[in-house]
């Protein structure tokens, strides 16, 4: 008889924006009507639910393995300790409980293609009263790490989406005459910075993309920044794109990073890891312990459950989970 496979935990950040709170949510049940097994999901900070609580009923189910998928974007400091630090924990509250690891969505060629579809919407959104003649330009704009590993797969993502897109691309689909990459926290260039560059480089219309997954205060700050640059300079037509948002390409992503795991298909890039190579200017971060974060409805934190283990980047990787 063949054992079932184990139940899919998507693990994300939190958000204080309850708007943020529903897309995760509606995207657990999109997830549960496209994959064959458990679906189940919670937050390692800032809103309900808690990890913990997602994971005791799990446990409570007689689950005692699973798939955790990170659900982020960039391999920074959640995804390469905050997460696996809370799932340590758990294993600890656990006895019996296993886990195998997922690595990060990005960069994919189905988010390329959801980020060109947000793209293409506020494209073809009603014009200001005088359309702006001249060249188009993206601003890629992501979260900000300091983690610079983090911070270079943005740049990378801002590549490739220009790759096939951009003048004298192969296929010149858009002609864009450029894809910028933006930080909203933690990194330049700012939003501000971005947009003025790609003003200064000659575009005319520039549309702001937002690299999050879901509704919350960073992507309304990236849109209340670009719209604050764009009031003083009436010669450019800014656009604000929406977020990937809740939809099938996303969940086809999560499924194919849970199976990932369950074949120990990780891939994850150690040569410019902080945690792991002695970078420039962030030495004294290579074997630092990963901690789970302080979450506010976990009735444990603060009692001495979090387990700074000294593995640094190890935990990340899901070994020996």
């Amino acid at each position: 008889m063949n054992e079932p496979k184990p139940a899919l935990l998507v693990v994300g950040h939190g958000t204080r924006d309850e708007d943020g709170v529903a897309d995760f949510g509606r995207f657990l049940e999109r997830l549960r009507g496209r994959v064959p097994v458990p679906v189940a999901g919670g937050f390692i900070e800032l809103s309900p639910p808690p990890l913990t609580e997602v994971v005791t009923g799990l446990y409570g189910e007689g689950h005692r393995r699973v798939a955790a998928v990170p659900l982020v974007l960039v391999a920074a400091g959640h995804g390469k300790g905050d997460i696996p630090g809370a799932m340590a924990r758990e294993l600890v509250r656990h006895p019996g409980l296993s886990y195998a690891y997922g690595r990060p969505l990005g960069p994919h060629p189905t988010l390329l293609s959801l980020l060109e579809e947000r793209m293409d919407a506020a494209l073809e959104a009603a014009p200001p009263a005088a359309p702006t003649a001249g060249p188009t330009a993206v601003l890629l704009v992501g979260r900000g790490s300091t983690d610079p590993d983090a911070n270079a797969e943005v740049h990378k993502v801002a590549r490739l989406f220009w790759e096939g897109r951009g003048a004298g691309g192969p296929e010149q689909r858009h002609g864009l005459m450029g894809v910028e990459p933006a930080f909203v926290s933690l990194a330049r260039p700012s939003v501000p910075e971005g947009l003025e560059r790609l003003r200064r480089l000659g575009a005319r219309r520039i549309v702001v993309v937002p690299y999050f997954l879901f509704r919350g205060v960073l992507p309304e700050r990236v849109a209340g920044e670009a719209r604050a640059y764009a009031a003083g300079r009436p010669e450019l037509d800014v656009r604000c794109a929406e977020v990937i948002g809740d939809c099938d390409g996303l969940a086809d992503v999560v499924a194919e990073r849970y199976e990932e795991a369950l074949g120990g298909d990780i891939r994850m890039n150690c040569d410019t890891c902080v945690y792991r190579i002695a970078m420039p200017g962030f030495e004294d971060r290579v074997g630092a312990p990963q901690t789970p974060h302080h979450h506010p409805d976990d009735p444990a934190d603060g009692h001495g459950h979090g387990h700074g283990h000294g593995h640094g980047h190890a935990l990340g990787h899901g070994y020996g989970h």
